[in-house]
């Protein structure tokens, strides 16, 4: 009987997220890997939405953005002269961390240059985004020791070589 996706299974997919206009905004082709029923990293509905399948078989879920990335915050955007930005971050995509004076840390990523003006932003790149997930899972085994005691799971590459699990 083929392994089926439950608790402490190690389960290896792949996946397409698209936004509302059905524009794909990331994609995995090859898989990674999480421990079901291990409270990371998946969002509770992807989870749910997996239970019970089995390798080859496939789920489609929609987040809101509160069942997802969260709302856009404008306050994590802001606007500088770009002379006051190192030269090496002057692109749009650029990333980098920034500390506040109460030593919080924020990842920021150059999201608009204007003339001379740059725009950062701290927001999730998804952040404010009605998204579908289509996954598949392309892997399905039991969670070593380890993994149910870190919460780390190795994503099963055998399918790369055309081999099952």
């Amino acid at each position: 009987m083929s392994p089926r996706v439950a608790a402490n299974k190690v389960v290896s997919i792949t996946y397409v997220i698209r936004d509302e206009s059905g524009e794909i905004c990331e994609y995995r082709d090859l898989p990674v890997a999480y421990i079901h029923g291990g409270g990371r990293p998946l969002f509770a509905q992807i989870e749910t939405a997996l239970e019970g399948k089995k390798v080859g078989d496939k789920a489609t879920v929609n987040l809101s953005p509160e069942q997802g990335f969260g709302d856009h915050d404008p306050s994590l955007t802001f606007t500088d002269d770009i002379n006051n930005v190192p030269p090496e971050l002057r692109y749009i995509g650029a990333e980098f961390q920034a500390e506040s004076d109460q030593g919080d840390r924020r990842d920021f990523r150059v999201t608009r240059l204007d003339g001379d003006r740059l725009t950062v932003d701290a927001n999730h790149p998804l952040a404010g985004k009605h998204l579908t997930y289509e996954v598949t899972v392309v892997g399905i085994r039991d969670a070593s020791d380890e993994e149910l005691r870190t919460g780390d799971a190795e994503p099963d590459l055998s399918v790369l070589n055309g081999r099952g699990p």
